[in-house]
């Protein structure tokens, strides 16, 4: 859509992580990989930085930051194009005016703030909800071992959305899709008459409901093997467990159950504490 991979950047183990699944990316889609810093304007602000020469460090640590991101992306995927630019602003907020005129962005799980313990920054939990368009939380990079891209499925736009982006990341890479949709339990008792019957009904109503989302994509894509998995449970834990064998997994920012106002679903929210491999959030992007 618009030929540019944007990742953003801060100097930790884990954006590095993040610029070499972004220039990958960029290789394949034949796209200019984009670096971006943000600096926070209000960095000089507070008594000790007041010192003779600090801004100027700052702005030296800034461009270090960037130069460092640009030369790892140059060897990791010799002849990539690849542009910098050093930011001004809130981070998140000017990241997510990055993400309006870029294909994908890209961040690692967490920056250089923050407790060590959390799996997921602050940046990336509010851009996984904000951004404009899909938004690649990456922890790290392993070889592709699985060869499989892992979607969740539940019938609504944010899913549709998702499914799109895992059928292209799959056919740009020859890799395998694997289709999870879960569905709840019903609300009875297991002893009641006719409870296997009633789980039965739900059962395969869930893999009629999955085969009609999936069949577009797999005319749209005869390239890109699938699968479909279907659980009857909640689906942060059947997501979770499928990202274990999986490349990358693909969700869309908000399903059907929740509130409309809700920018982040619960879905989106726990898989993305909880994947074991790169996660990409997915919104429809406005008309």
């Amino acid at each position: 859509m618009f030929g540019v991979i944007t990742v953003g950047v801060d100097g930790s183990a884990h954006a590095a992580a993040a610029v070499d699944w972004a220039a990958e990316d960029a290789a394949r889609a034949g796209a200019v990989l984009r670096i971006v810093h943000v600096r926070e304007p209000w960095a000089g602000e507070y008594p000790f930085h007041r010192m003779e020469g600090f801004n100027e460090s700052l702005t030296d640590y800034c461009a270090g930051v960037l130069d460092a991101a640009a030369g790892r992306a140059r060897e990791h995927v010799p002849g990539l194009e690849v542009s910098t630019a050093l930011i001004t602003g809130a981070v998140v907020e000017r990241l997510r005016h990055e993400s309006e005129n870029a294909d994908t962005l890209v961040l690692g799980s967490r920056g250089m703030g923050g407790f060590t313990g959390l799996v997921l920054g602050s940046v990336g939990l509010a851009l996984a909800g904000h951004a404009a368009g899909p938004v690649v939380i990456v922890r790290d990079v392993r070889p592709a071992s699985y060869r499989k891209v892992v979607v969740g499925v539940d019938g609504s736009p944010h899913s549709e959305a998702a499914l799109g982006f895992a059928f292209e990341q799959a056919s740009a890479r020859g890799w395998q899709v694997e289709a999870v949709h879960s569905w709840p339990m019903p609300a009875l008792s297991p002893v009641a008459a006719g409870y296997t019957d009633i789980m039965s009904d739900v059962s395969e109503a869930g893999t009629r409901g999955m085969r009609q989302w999936l069949a577009p994509w797999r005319d749209k894509f005869p390239d890109v093997p699938v699968t479909e998995t279907g659980i009857c449970g909640h689906p942060v834990p059947a997501l979770g467990e499928a990202s274990q064998t999986a490349d990358l997994l693909v969700v869309g920012s908000r399903g059907l159950g929740g509130f409309t106002a809700a920018l982040l679903g619960s879905v989106g929210h726990g898989v993305l504490h909880h994947a074991h491999c790169p996660v990409a959030v997915v919104r429809p992007r406005p008309a």
